[in-house]
């Protein structure tokens, strides 16, 4: 991880990392709730955000993904800013270049285990065959293939995460984003996803930025990043 000079005009992003984050700013209600935060994230780094609740870590984690947008600052995504982008233009971002797994799953409960991790490839317009190849390959590394027909009711929340982790990595994604992904899960469940969250961007190469609470969670990464107030604690 490289802290950056918020003093900086636009870095050289294609050079400087996966993902970078420049003098992130955002309020609300006029509270300042980023406060100038600047990192980057190297193709296949972990960087676990830490912090106290109401510090920003999930505000930054929704700018990061383009779900919400900073009041000042940019982020670069594989060499372009999520800054220029329309609404559309967002969501096709998401939809190609950022997985997301989030403390309760969200997977859709009508659709299997396979349909649910299959689904961004259908937003992709992927054909079928490669669909099934992909879907059935990530659920037999998640352990998970032959559960490929339950759907999320029938599966235990450890089952649901991996569910979701391989969901959140089936479009090959550059930026993988965590938010609590073992806070709704027991030690052993929760260890099992951790070890797949390691080993998953280790052989993919997709960066992750992972929000936790959890001292276990925050080891698996390459660096920390802590929060209070909004800010990085120095």
């Amino acid at each position: 991880m490289t802290v950056l000079d918020p003093t900086l005009s636009a870095p050289a992003p294609a050079a400087a990392g996966a993902l970078i984050a420049q003098d992130i700013r955002k309020a609300y209600g006029g509270r300042p709730v980023l406060r100038g935060v600047s990192f980057t994230v190297p193709a296949g780094r972990r960087v676990a955000l830490t912090g106290p609740s109401g510090s920003g870590k999930t505000t930054l984690l929704n700018c990061l993904g383009g779900i919400d947008r900073p009041d000042a600052g940019r982020v670069w995504l594989q060499g372009r800013t999520l800054d220029g982008a329309d609404a559309a233009g967002l969501a096709r971002l998401r939809r190609e270049r950022i997985g997301t797994v989030f403390q309760f799953f969200h997977l859709l409960p009508t659709l299997s285990a396979a349909e649910n991790v299959e689904l961004p490839l259908q937003l992709l317009g992927v054909p079928r065959a490669e669909r099934e190849a992909r879907v059935a390959a990530l659920l037999a590394r998640v352990g998970l293939e032959a559960r490929a027909t339950a759907r999320p009711g029938e599966l235990s929340g450890g089952e649901q995460q991996r569910v979701a982790l391989a969901r959140a990595l089936v479009h090959r994604p550059a930026l993988l984003l965590a938010d609590e992904p073992t806070g709704n899960l027991d030690s052993a469940a929760g260890a099992r996803v951790l070890a797949l969250l390691r080993e998953l961007s280790d052989e993919t190469g997709t960066a992750l930025v992972l929000v936790t609470h959890s001292e276990e969670a925050a080891a698996v990464c390459h660096e920390r990043i802590r929060l209070r107030d909004g800010a990085i604690e120095r």
